[in-house]
């Protein structure tokens, strides 16, 4: 093998182990927010917290509206059973799930909507 060979194998090695230059910053207020919200996955954050908040409101309405008067029913000096019949028939629930199910809707129409403007 030549030096001259010798050389240029050297030189596509040394190309193939330098780093690609970073890409150019996005231009625009939208392109800089979109990329934004792919580069922190601000999107999976926001979703992960806008459901748990109402996964909790769905189990704090079945504890307190179910659960406790259950428990009070068996041992009274917790606290006395609600008067009304709203407690023990699930409305509040109910409320509640129902709630989860229009907000988890919401959410899967603005994810498909990000998904479709390439935020991952």
């Amino acid at each position: 093998m030549t030096d001259n060979e010798m050389l240029v194998e050297l030189r596509e090695i040394r190309k193939l182990l330098t780093p690609p230059a970073p890409p150019a910053p996005p231009k625009g207020l939208i392109n800089e927010f979109v990329a934004f919200i792919s580069a922190y996955k601000v999107l999976g954050l926001a979703v992960a917290f806008i459901l748990g908040i109402y996964i909790g409101n769905v189990v704090g309405a079945l504890v307190s509206s179910f659960i406790m008067p259950l428990v009070a029913i068996v041992y009274p000096a917790i606290s006395p059973p609600a008067p009304d019949n709203y407690v023990l028939s699930g409305g509040p629930i109910m409320d509640s799930l129902i709630t989860f199910i229009i907000v988890a809707f919401v959410v899967f129409i603005i994810v498909k909507i990000a998904s479709k403007l390439g935020i991952k």
